[in-house]
């Protein structure tokens, strides 16, 4: 399995495609200017309580108020609140919490309006950006993170992955982190440490560390409400978070970039600093690794998929509604139950693939294919959940209902990725709009590939002249590689009479294919 992390950069975004075998499987931005991002700590002030909500809105400096549940202040909040208000005051001068003496727990089911007031100074962390007309989700409980640990300040507690297995190594794991941990701090040991030795690990505690007293240091005299951590650049952050050995190579195009990513992975893995590329050429990054063809084909409404299969992606403002559909093909399976069998398998494969893509998060309701076996029902569903191992977003996937429905939930922590793939219509039709046409281009690919499965001996596509000319010029054009593929050659006729997107297959009698 390859994997490689294209990243381009213009003058104000930096865009970060993630591909696996050559497959598009996340695309993320980084815009300047982006001052709400998860992770990011600010000095707020509370503005109000709402007994009601049993939480208050905090000022963090965005047009809307941020939201703090009760459930997010965290159990120590009392302690944090007194740490805040004598290092903002410049009466404490010592941030390592080993003398600092600890407020008792607050009641884990208690009121919002018994632990802060209004105008109170709080440390506070974004855990979801501003989505929408929301503002910010936030949370008193801050943690940061590292490469192999999360320090949480405030804490005593050894927390290991779930994710490590080995009993022998998450007992390993925790001997080290209680003897390098310092007084006054837990940590979380992320799924990377496992195998990692002690100088790795106590590097990585030391850079937090290093983190924490830098961000003491900026509470003295700071303004209200105003940032006192920032989350590392988003190559960096995104590095941390998936990079493994499975990384064949990372290319950039900027080299001011290229120089900060090299440095990073000299740091977190000296073996793989070769495979970070500085990319040189007149074509675009992402035309070169054909990652625009691939955002044109997946972020419309319709996704097409293998054999002439494809979902209906429809979103509300409640939910996301999928539905997966066979369409014309015809394949030598035995039975309709098989068949639905394929064609919802090679779903699930593009759902996982779709979801982390488009970073959809909340409720996602799935229309799959009827299938009366149970046995069929929990091979779909397990299939499911392994292609979304992979999935960084907390999810849970409920199995099959009645109905054939499945139900996914999935935490949306920054706003869903939405791509325009429609355009104005070339026909002048008023403000109306069309399919790229790399999207019509693909449909006519399906097509084809369906009606050879049925053995017409000769074919003839009759099209517009632009997607005439796009389908036969070049070396290898479109139609040559459909010839090496299927071994069949397609005479193609462009018709100006055809609208821009119009397209007919004609069998050798000249009658057209429905």
């Amino acid at each position: 399995m390859n994997k490689e992390l294209i990243i381009r950069s213009s003058s104000n975004i930096v865009d970060f495609a993630l591909l696996k075998d050559g497959k598009l499987i996340e695309l993320q931005k980084d815009e300047e200017g982006s001052n709400f991002s998860v992770g990011d700590v600010f000095l707020a002030k509370i503005r109000k309580s709402v007994p009601g909500l049993n939480a208050a809105f905090v000022n963090v400096g965005y047009e809307k108020d941020a939201f703090l549940h009760y459930h997010d202040l965290g159990p120590k909040l009392p302690s944090l609140l007194k740490f805040v208000k004598r290092v903002s005051t410049g009466k404490l001068r010592d941030y390592s919490l080993k003398n600092f003496p600890f407020e008792k727990d607050i009641d884990k089911d208690g009121s919002i309006a018994d632990a802060i007031k209004s105008n109170q100074s709080v440390l506070v962390q974004i855990v979801k950006e501003p989505i929408s007309t929301k503002g910010p989700r936030i949370s008193s409980e801050v943690s940061l993170a590292g490469r192999y640990l999360v320090l949480v300040p405030f804490s005593s507690r050894i927390s290991i992955s779930q994710k490590i297995e080995n009993k022998e190594e998450k007992d390993r794991l925790k001997r080290l982190l209680k003897s390098i941990t310092p007084k006054g701090f837990g940590v979380i040991v992320r799924t990377v440490a496992e195998g990692k030795k002690v100088a790795e690990l106590d590097r990585d505690l030391q850079n937090l560390y290093g983190l924490w007293t830098a961000m003491c240091k900026t509470l003295h005299k700071a303004h209200h409400p105003s940032k006192v951590l920032g989350e590392m650049n988003k190559a960096s952050s995104i590095l941390r978070d998936i990079f493994n050995d499975s990384f064949t190579s990372i290319v950039v195009d900027d080299e001011s970039l290229y120089i900060q990513i090299k440095d990073y992975v000299q740091k977190i893995a000296p073996k793989k600093e070769s495979i970070v590329k500085l990319y040189q050429s007149n074509v675009p990054i992402f035309e070169k690794y054909g990652i625009e063809r691939q955002i044109k084909t997946s972020f419309g409404r319709t996704v097409s998929m293998a054999k002439g299969a494809y979902l209906v992606i429809e979103h509300t403002e409640a939910l996301h509604v999928i539905d997966v559909n066979s369409g014309n093909r015809s394949n030598k399976a035995k039975s309709q139950e098989d068949t639905a069998l394929e064609v919802n398998l090679i779903s699930a494969t593009e759902l996982a693939r779709q979801l982390r893509l488009r970073d959809m998060g909340g409720i996602i309701v799935v229309d799959f294919i009827d299938m009366s076996k149970a046995e069929h029902r929990k091979k779909l569903f397990n299939h499911l959940r392994d292609e979304m191992k992979d999935d960084r977003a907390k999810h849970k996937i409920l199995p099959p209902s009645k109905f054939g429905l499945i139900q996914i939930t999935r935490q949306r922590v920054r706003p869903e990725m939405k791509i325009k793939t429609r355009e104005e219509d070339p026909n002048g039709v008023n403000g109306s709009e069309v399919e790229a046409p790399i999207g019509i281009v693909q449909k006519i690919s399906h097509d084809l590939e369906q009606l050879l499965k049925k053995d017409y001996k000769k074919l003839t596509l009759n099209t517009h002249p632009f997607i005439a000319a796009y389908l036969t010029k070049g070396f290898p054009s479109i139609r040559s590689k459909w010839f090496f593929e299927y071994k069949k050659w397609v005479n193609i006729l462009p018709r100006d009479a055809y609208t821009y997107l119009e397209y007919h297959f004609f069998d050798k009698n000249g009658k057209e294919i429905k």
